[in-house]
């Protein structure tokens, strides 16, 4: 059973239109949409041939993960972060596609245009969902619910693909009802009726509570959201501590003071790769890592941004992690600099452990128009920056691998064993 499934939890309401699209929409100005299935219903645009049929989106190597399942594959027990191995033994009819992450990030962009079109106040969660805060937007666009209608309208419309929404009077509110709505739905929770629709639900739907809190709270005999709103805040504190009570205990009565925030900053830009099988030989993960730094530095370049601290994450094959990090003199895009830290970072470690996965990322972002970046002493006019911005072009002209470094270019070996699988 998915997260999602289980979230749904508690006995239906009575009166079906209760938390229905019909329902009161009455000071409901937040709304959660969340896509159906994305990755998987961006695939079915291009192979409707496949639509109706299980359809998983992973990794293929044998550490490969899944990164979406069509509503047809979680009916076998799929569901995304799942091993590969395990979903093709539960669903082996599935039909399973690798991730084409250029074709999701453009369906996610256009999807969020149509939500700015409505309302500026839109914070993206993710690729397939956002918060929109449609108060303002009401006079000209009609109430929450008439505004969900035609956002649901919309995306199905223009990009072929469906999106469930809740509509409520808080962002913890709106988000469970876009859940209890999928998949292709629409719910509405009355302003007045939070504590209804909350309490019956399971305690892992409050935002915070994971495997260890769920089973404090459970050995306290509290399985509901009701449960954890009834139980003093002192009992509370005692098993999870001040913050975390606190919090909980505001969730469980529908307190939720956030506001939409249209301008999220990200912390870090950066990607990591698991290997098929465990590497210790340096010269692959040299090469990994500058094939990390150049993906790091192209979607630093995309979203405008430059950084000074690089950072490596290293998982061994006894899935011990490390990361270590060092900031530079300068703000920083380009694939060079970024591989040049992340390898002394590496060698610095003195292992010889073999490794399971490897990741780098650049931190302390900021507009790459507000960055300052200083030239190194003899250092020419037109550089690094400017030649990797010249393969940018190329590569969105012509394709992905039409230009490369070279040492990532490599002879077909028929003796060759080892690959690498993104996650």
């Amino acid at each position: 059973m998915g997260r999602s499934q289980e979230l749904r939890g508690g006995p239906p309401p009575k009166d079906p239109e209760v938390f229905g699209p019909n329902a009161d929409d009455t000071g409901c100005g937040i709304l959660h949409v969340d896509m159906d299935a994305f990755f998987v219903s961006v695939e079915l645009r291009r192979r409707p041939e496949l639509r109706g049929r299980p359809v998983i989106v992973g990794g293929a190597g044998p550490r490969g993960v899944v990164s979406s399942a069509s509503y047809e594959a979680r009916r076998y027990g799929v569901r995304s972060a799942m091993p590969m191995s395990k979903a093709r033994r539960l669903c082996p009819k599935a039909i399973c596609l690798p991730p084409d992450f250029a074709a999701y990030t453009e369906a996610s962009h256009a999807v969020m245009e149509i939500f700015r079109e409505v309302t500026p106040l839109v914070e993206p969660l993710s690729l397939d969902e956002a918060f929109l805060d449609v108060t303002g937007a009401q006079r000209r666009l009609g109430r929450p619910a008439a505004i969900a209608a035609l956002i649901r309208s919309r995306v199905a419309a223009e990009q072929q693909i469906t999106c469930s929404v809740g509509v409520a009077s808080t962002m913890f509110v709106a988000k469970l009802a876009s859940t209890r709505a999928k998949p292709d739905g629409m719910a509405v929770v009355p302003a007045d009726r939070v504590l209804e629709f909350l309490h019956p639900l399971p305690v892992a739907a409050l935002w915070g509570v994971g495997e260890r809190s769920a089973e404090v709270l459970g050995r306290l005999g509290l399985r509901t959201i009701g449960d954890v709103a009834r139980t003093p805040v002192a009992t509370l504190r005692a098993a999870l501590g001040k913050a975390a009570a606190e919090h909980l205990h505001d969730l469980a009565w529908g307190r939720d003071p956030r506001q939409v925030n249209p301008d999220p900053v990200d912390k870090s830009i950066g990607t990591e790769v698991t290997f098929d099988t465990d590497v210790a030989d340096h010269e692959v993960i040299r090469r990994t890592l500058l094939q990390l730094a150049g993906t790091t530095a192209t979607r630093l370049r995309r979203a405008g941004m430059m950084g000074r601290t690089v950072g490596i994450k290293v998982r061994f094959a006894d899935f011990r992690t490390i990361s270590r990090s060092r900031t530079l003199m300068s703000s920083t895009d380009v694939t060079r600099e970024i591989f040049r830290t992340a390898w002394e970072l590496f060698t610095a470690l003195g292992t010889r452990e073999r490794i399971r996965l490897l990741g780098v990322r650049v931190e302390g972002l900021l507009p790459a128009d507000a960055g300052v970046w200083q030239p190194h002493l003899w250092e020419p006019r037109y550089g690094w920056r400017e030649a990797e911005r010249a393969v940018d072009a190329a590569l969105e002209r012509f394709g992905a691998g039409v230009i490369r470094p070279a040492s990532l270019i490599t002879r077909r070996s028929p003796d060759k064993k080892r690959g690498v699988g993104h996650t």
